[in-house]
């Protein structure tokens, strides 16, 4: 009993301090840079989440009721995608983060010659809520 009453005050405790924060992630391109990979060259496209410190650490705790990332057992309760603001299409993502700065390492590499979405925008997925934070698009 005593246990459960703690586990839904820190549930309250947790929602009240994320009431406070803000909602919409301010995606920004950080940098670009062409790598090599054995013969082929990719197009890194670096990402940040500026306003990422205003993200609480909570969305970026490990996970591990919740379904697995692959193997990882112990993924973040919040997944990343990164998306084609045009087609929708799902581009790339993190599972991993663990923390609010974290978003400011964020990327997807396309190869040399292929088509790059014109835009992109990201969405932060929190898995135990179902609340999903989308950002601005951001032409590329």
């Amino acid at each position: 009993m005593k246990k459960s009453l703690f586990s839904l005050c820190a549930l309250i405790m947790s929602a009240l301090s994320m009431t406070s924060f803000a909602q919409t992630p301010a995606l920004a391109l950080k940098s670009l840079q062409l790598k090599k990979n054995g013969a082929t060259y990719f197009g890194y496209f670096n990402l940040t989440i500026s306003n990422s410190a205003q993200f609480p650490a909570e969305l970026f705790m490990p996970a591990p009721s919740l379904p697995p990332c692959g193997l990882n057992t112990n993924s973040s309760r919040t997944w990343v995608s990164i998306n084609d603001a045009v087609s929708g299409q799902y581009i790339y993502g993190f599972c991993a983060l663990s923390s609010p700065a974290d978003l400011q390492s964020i990327w997807f590499a396309k190869s040399w010659g292929t088509a790059i979405p014109r835009s992109v925008y990201v969405e932060l997925k929190d898995r135990l809520t179902g609340r999903v934070y989308r950002s601005n698009n951001l032409g590329l």
